[in-house]
């Protein structure tokens, strides 16, 4: 049993490891200060509504992990509560390993990835498939992007918390490089055309 938000993930175990390796003493006083947030703020909001990829993980019954990779438009990930945040699931390989997991264990994670801003926030709780509600399907889509939804998957949210920076490999998306590319290559055409008057 949890007594505060980030025990669901320092357990017993790794608050013995965090002891034993030095770093037990600064996170237990994170967790008497300001601790782990369970509800989404501002902040949160509005990372959610430009992100347009996230990992989901899930676990079979007996604890076996697997993650996948969610992708959408940008803000497919949306709150829709205070401790409620849901997406849309779009029609993929029909394996549907998070759906039958669901279905057996509600303990999932959210890792919500910014590669272009260095940024990564962590999420721990439960989440369940919402099949057949129209209405939630509507609030959950996108009409400009190009997938169908076939249910909703709705996460509740038990502790959440930014991880540091470190060793997030930056990674800029390919339509800000397209932008850009295009943009330079309007430069050099342009420098070209003056080079040519001149010669």
């Amino acid at each position: 049993m949890t007594t505060i938000p980030s025990d669901i993930a320092f357990t017993p175990a790794v608050k013995a490891v965090q002891a034993s390796k030095g770093s037990r003493a600064a996170y237990h006083r994170m967790e008497r200060s300001r601790g782990w947030q369970t509800q989404v703020t501002p902040d949160l909001a509005e990372f959610l509504s430009n992100l347009d990829m996230f990992y989901f993980g899930t676990a079979t019954a007996d604890g076996q992990p697997y993650i996948q990779y969610r992708g959408g438009p940008a803000g497919f990930l949306k709150s829709i509560g205070p401790g409620t945040l849901a997406f849309a699931d779009f029609g993929g390989n029909q394996q549907y390993l998070s759906v039958g997991n669901l279905s057996e264990n509600s303990k999932a994670f959210l890792f919500l990835m910014d590669y272009e801003n260095q940024r990564r926030v962590k999420v721990w709780g439960r989440a369940r498939v919402v099949e057949g509600d129209d209405q939630l399907n509507s609030e959950l889509s996108d009409p400009s992007y190009p997938a169908a939804v076939e249910r909703a998957i709705v996460f509740a949210i038990e502790a959440w918390d930014v991880n540091c920076p470190q060793h997030i490999h930056r990674r800029i998306p390919e339509s800000k490089v397209q932008f850009e590319i295009e943009r330079l290559m309007r430069e050099i055409d342009d420098l070209k055309a003056r080079l040519g008057d001149v010669a």
